[in-house]
């Protein structure tokens, strides 16, 4: 292979990985948001779960995208890491529909595809045609790359140095090697597959060798999930370890089956395509492994929290005083929403003196707890309103339907105040990597306003969540309000002097605005919440 061959192959395979990736998205911006409420409600039964996996991998051509989507809705709380196991395992059988269009070698009419895709795709009207120009222009492409991969690899056949090479292949370890090597460079089982593939279809690779580099592929592929999980939340990093764990299983039956039995033999006897032959075994490898783990489907997850451990903020994510089945006891409902509440406005008034407190000392290194708390914020809001909703459904007294009805802003005001929190943390974020510090007189600014904006979420806290004796009226409390706006206002006149004698820079007096902005926005939302308390 000379220079030129290796252009050639490089470029097919780029055409190849984009023609698979537009195709999918294609598809998937054809059927709208259809796959993913289907995906969202058919998988409560694993075995419902593997059939969605498997049908979403089929329209989106992507065993990566299925997992990641799968775990978007874990951390939204739409679906359990046993559920999404089960759809892990049915997108990975998902994504042999690739093999098979390739087998089917259909290269011949790549470029009508691509004629008719690009047509379709510039001149009609409607977006849905539009969309399913592009499924038919990323099939030609898909197709034509194939073919340039397959033709730029033919003077392989000369080659006596691959020939022996080929000859001698037996080493299954090489085999599985090269296959982990080859999916992580290009990133994609699919393509991988196909390059094999494209070798067979030269009569370059004999399946025998091929299937150790398949079972290698299969196990590589999960290089882009684990990559992408890295930063991701505990849950996210369980279901990259399922996805691991599905293809180190697979390669574990399959590899001491090839080297033991007949097995590569009777697919060449019964098969006669030798690309046919590789997405044979390919997919016998999915299915096997996708049938023996599914009913173990408990079993694979309790292993991830081996390898994964739970940690502590993790259990907050659940409902601790609301019990949903009790919906319909308004004597209990009020007591346990009004609890839940106190927890999420604990939560917020930790955040914002975490965030507050790292400012002042001039150190980001909580900012990964506030940013868990935030989560379980937003988790607890969603729950509640959603309970709150259910319950609005029944007949209650009028304090508990007034209380509940005033509980919908409070948790509106209550999850805007978390969200300013995060913002003073990543001012502080900007600060710190930015190497500067705010000026002595900001800092003692900062501290004033801070302890006064805590005062007053110590103070509505009382007065609405735990039912206490209130210790400021309402009007007391927009008192504090509007000195703490005065307070705000009064610090940016100083730093505007400090900006002007040059005793701080431009973006150290932006991050201080914004900080000083997200007080005061504080300070008004609390005092939305006890004005919610005073119509309740």
């Amino acid at each position: 292979m000379g220079i030129g061959n290796i252009i050639s192959l490089l470029g097919g395979l780029g055409a190849f990985l984009f023609g698979m990736h537009y195709m999918g998205e294609g598809l998937e911006l054809a059927a709208g948001s259809k796959m993913k409420d289907l995906l969202e409600k058919l998988t409560r039964v694993p075995v419902m779960g593997f059939l969605m996996g498997m049908l979403v991998t089929v329209c989106i051509q992507s065993s990566s995208a299925t997992t990641v989507m799968a775990m978007g809705f874990i951390n939204a709380g739409i679906m359990d890491l046993a559920q999404a196991t089960g759809v892990i395992f049915g997108a990975n059988i998902g994504t042999t529909i690739t093999s098979i269009l390739i087998a089917l070698d259909v290269s011949g009419i790549a470029p009508v595809c691509i004629a008719a895709g690009a047509v379709l795709m510039l001149y009609a009207k409607r977006k849905r045609t539009q969309h399913i120009g592009q499924v038919i222009l990323g099939f030609g492409l898909l197709f034509q790359g194939l073919h340039t991969m397959s033709s730029s690899m033919s003077p392989l056949k000369d080659s006596v140095v691959f020939q022996n090479f080929i000859l001698n292949a037996k080493n299954p370890l090489l085999g599985f090697l090269i296959g982990i090597l080859l999916c992580a460079i290009i990133q994609s089982s699919s393509a991988a597959v196909g390059i094999l593939q494209a070798l067979a279809m030269q009569g370059l690779m004999p399946l025998y060798f091929a299937a150790f580099i398949v079972c290698g592929i299969n196990v590589g592929s999960s290089t882009p999930v684990i990559l992408s999980a890295l930063k991701a939340k505990n849950n996210a990093k369980r279901a990259a370890v399922i996805y691991l764990i599905f293809n180190l299983t697979g390669a574990l039956i399959f590899m001491p089956l090839v080297m033991l039995t007949p097995l590569t033999n009777l697919i060449i006897s019964n098969v006669p395509s030798a690309a046919f032959q590789v997405s044979i075994f390919h997919i016998l490898f999915k299915v096997v492994t996708g049938l023996i783990l599914l009913p173990l489907t408990n079993l694979v997850v309790r292993v991830t929290y081996k390898i994964v451990p739970k940690q502590a903020h993790e259990s907050a994510f659940r409902l601790e005083y609301i019990d949903k089945s009790m919906v319909g006891s308004p004597a209990v409902m009020a007591v346990q929403v009004g609890k839940e509440v106190d927890r999420v406005a604990g939560l917020i008034k930790s955040n914002f003196e975490a965030a507050c407190e790292g400012i002042l000392q001039k150190n980001v290194s909580n900012a990964h707890e506030i940013r868990d708390n935030e989560e379980v914020i937003d988790f607890l809001t969603g729950e509640i309103v959603s309970y709150i909703t259910s319950a609005n459904s029944l007949e209650l007294p009028e304090n508990v339907s007034n209380y509940l009805s005033g509980t919908f802003t409070v948790m509106n005001e209550l999850e805007q105040i978390g969200d300013h929190a995060v913002k003073v943390l990543e001012q502080n974020e900007k600060m710190v990597d930015a190497k500067q510090s705010f000026s002595p007189a900001a800092l003692e600014e900062i501290r004033l306003i801070y302890e006064e904006d805590s005062y007053l979420i110590e103070r509505i806290k009382e007065c609405y969540i735990e039912g206490k004796e209130r210790v400021l009226t309402l009007d007391q409390l927009r008192e504090t309000e509007r000195a703490i706006a005065k307070m705000g206002n009064e610090a940016q006149a100083n730093h505007m002097v400090r900006l002007e004698k040059g005793e701080c820079s431009f973006d150290q007096g932006l991050a201080f605005v914004e900080i000083l902005n997200s007080m005061s926005r504080i300070a008004n939302h609390m005092t939305n919440v006890a004005e919610a308390a005073e119509a309740a």
